[in-house]
C-alpha cells in the first residue's frame, strides 16, 4: 500500500485571497510530521513527491447550520 496524504480545502480561503488554501487532515503509511497549519498546493505536491505519497482530496458534505 502506498502512503497517502489526505487534505481538504479551507472554508475561509477563497480564490485569489493570497492565503494558503489547504489543510492536511491525515497521513497514512509514512512517518511524517506536519508543522504548518495551512499549506499551498505546490507545498503539498512537493511533500508528496519527496515522501512518495499520493495526495487524496477530501470532499465536503452539504453545509449544515
Amino acid at each position: 500500500m502506498t502512503a497517502q496524504i489526505f487534505y481538504r480545502e479551507r472554508q475561509r480561503a477563497g480564490e485569489g485571497a493570497k492565503k494558503p488554501r489547504y489543510r492536511v487532515i491525515a497521513v497514512s503509511g509514512v512517518d511524517l510530521k506536519v508543522y504548518g497549519n495551512h499549506l499551498r498546493m505546490t507545498e503539498l505536491e512537493q511533500i508528496a513527491t519527496a515522501t512518495g505519497a499520493d495526495l487524496v482530496a477530501l470532499k465536503r458534505g452539504p453545509k449544515h447550520r
